[in-house]
C-alpha cells in the first residue's frame, strides 16, 4: 500500500472495545485496522482516547450573528422584539458585513469540530437578498473547510410580506440550497397553510429540501407542525423536509401531540431542537413553575423521530452568548431534556452528528473504509468526558487534512492546601 496522507493510531471510536488505526489517503479512509502498516505523511497517536466524525450544525442564523455589540437590547426579551430589532441592520447589510460575520462564526464552529452547517439566510423585503448573497460568499470562502448549506427563509413571512415569494425563488437561482419556511408567523391559519404549500411549490421547482422553523411558541393553538407533516406526506417529501422548535407540541394536550407525532414520524421529519435559545427566549411571561420552552424531545425520541440540536442563535438580537460549540449544545440539551443516563449521553451526542447529518443529508458521514477522511481527536476518553470537560477537539481532520487544533495546558501550584 502507498503511503497515506494521514493515520490516526490507538483511536476509540464510540462503541469498539479496542483502539484502531484509521487511515486517510486521497481525502477518503482507506483503511480502519487495529494497526495500519508503514507510515504516513501526519500521524496523530490519539493514545486511546476518542475519535469521532465531526459535529454537524443543523440550524444557525449566520447573517445576524454577532450583532450583540452594536445592537439595541431586546428589551422584553421576546421573539417579536428580536425580529424587529434586525429591521434597521437587514436595511444596511453589505455583502462584505454578513461575510465577515458569519466567516468569524465559522471560523470559530471549525476550531470546535463542526464541519457542517445549515446556515439560515433571511428573505424579505427589508433586507432584499443581501443576506443570501453574503452566506453564498461565504461558503464561497470557506467551503474548502466547512460544508454550509444556506437556507432561503422568510423572516418576515411570506403572505405577511408581500413580495417575499418571488424573493424566495430568486434566492434559489442564485444558488441556496433550502427553502425555508416560518409557517406560523403568519396572520391566519389559513395563511399558514398556504405559506407551507408556496414553500413546497419553489423546493419542487429546484429539487430542493424543506427546513421550517415551526411553533416556536407556547399557544396550543399554533398548530403548523400537522399540515407539515401532513403536505410532507401528500408531496412525497418524506425524509426531505426539517422543522425546528416546535415548542406548541409541548402544549397540546396529551392525544392530540401523540396524533402530530406519529404524523412526524410517518413523514420522516426531522424535528430540531435548539434548547439553550429556548430556555433564554421562550416562556418568558410565565411565572413559577417556569417551563423550559423546548418541544416534547423525549417523546419524540421514544416514537422513533430523529431529533436533532443547533446552535440556532450566536451574539445576536435573540441570544447573547453563542461558542458555534455543537458540543455545548448538546450539553444544553442532555440538562434541558432530562438526557442524562449513561446511554442517554450518547443519544445527545448523535443529535449533534448521526441525526444532524440525517437532515443535510450528508454522504460518506462515519468513520468506515470509503467514509470521508473527516474526523475529531478529543481530548477525552468517552462521549461522557468530552460533554464534561467542554474541551474542543485536539485535533480537527477535514479530508486527511489537520485544519484545526487546540492544546489545553493546566497546572496547580504546588504547597496549596498544604497543612
Amino acid at each position: 500500500m502507498s503511503a497515506m496522507d494521514l493515520i490516526v493510531r490507538r483511536a476509540r471510536r464510540r462503541g469498539d472495545t479496542a483502539p484502531c488505526d484509521i487511515g486517510v489517503e486521497g481525502g477518503t479512509i482507506v483503511a480502519v485496522e487495529p494497526g495500519i502498516a508503514g507510515r504516513a505523511a501526519r500521524e496523530i497517536d490519539a493514545s486511546g482516547r476518542l475519535v469521532t466524525p465531526p459535529l454537524v450544525n443543523p440550524h444557525v442564523h449566520l447573517d445576524k450573528a454577532r450583532l450583540g455589540e452594536v445592537m439595541r437590547p431586546n428589551a422584553s426579551q421576546t421573539l417579536q422584539e428580536a425580529i424587529a430589532i434586525t429591521w434597521d441592520f437587514k436595511r444596511a447589510y453589505t455583502e462584505t458585513d454578513v461575510v465577515e460575520r458569519a466567516g468569524a462564526v465559522l471560523e470559530m464552529a471549525i476550531r470546535e469540530g463542526t464541519l457542517a452547517v445549515r446556515a439560515f439566510a433571511d428573505v424579505d423585503t427589508v433586507g432584499g437578498l443581501r443576506p443570501v448573497r453574503g452566506l453564498l460568499a461565504a461558503r464561497a470562502r470557506y467551503g474548502r473547510l466547512v460544508r454550509m448549506d444556506v437556507v432561503a427563509f422568510p423572516q418576515e413571512g411570506i403572505l405577511r410580506d408581500p413580495g417575499t415569494e418571488a424573493l424566495l425563488r430568486e434566492a434559489m437561482a442564485l444558488g441556496a440550497d433550502v427553502v425555508g419556511g416560518l409557517p406560523w408567523y403568519e396572520l391566519t391559519d389559513e395563511d399558514a397553510r398556504r405559506h407551507v404549500d408556496i414553500v413546497f411549490d419553489i423546493a419542487r421547482e429546484r429539487n430542493a429540501d424543506v427546513h421550517m422553523l415551526v411553533d416556536d411558541t407556547d399557544d396550543a393553538n399554533s398548530r403548523s407542525l400537522e399540515y407539515l407533516a401532513v403536505k410532507t406526506l401528500r408531496e412525497g417529501y418524506a425524509g426531505r423536509v426539517s422543522a425546528s422548535h416546535c415548542g406548541a407540541l409541548a402544549a397540546y394536550n396529551a392525544t392530540y401531540a401523540a396524533k402530530v407525532i406519529g404524523l412526524v414520524r410517518e413523514a420522516g421529519i426531522t424535528i430540531v431542537s435548539n434548547p439553550h435559545i429556548s430556555l433564554v427566549l421562550a416562556r418568558r411571561r410565565d411565572v413559577e413553575p417556569v417551563r423550559r420552552g423546548i418541544t416534547r424531545v423525549r417523546e419524540l425520541l421514544r416514537a422513533g423521530v430523529n431529533v436533532a440540536s443547533g446552535q440556532d442563535d450566536v451574539d445576536d438580537p435573540y441570544y447573547p452568548f453563542g461558542r458555534a460549540s455543537q458540543l455545548e449544545v448538546a450539553l444544553f440539551m442532555a440538562h434541558t431534556a432530562h438526557l442524562t443516563y449513561p446511554d442517554e449521553l450518547d443519544t445527545v451526542f448523535d443529535m449533534v452528528t448521526t441525526n444532524a447529518v440525517r437532515a443535510l443529508r450528508l454522504p460518506r458521514y462515519g468513520l468506515e473504509r470509503g467514509d470521508a477522511g473527516d474526523l475529531l481527536v478529543w481530548d477525552a476518553s468517552s462521549v461522557k468526558e468530552a460533554l464534561t470537560r467542554q474541551r474542543p477537539p485536539a485535533h480537527v481532520v477535514r479530508g486527511g487534512t489537520v485544519v484545526a487544533w487546540t492544546t489545553v495546558t493546566s497546572e496547580l501550584v504546588a504547597g496549596i492546601g498544604d497543612p
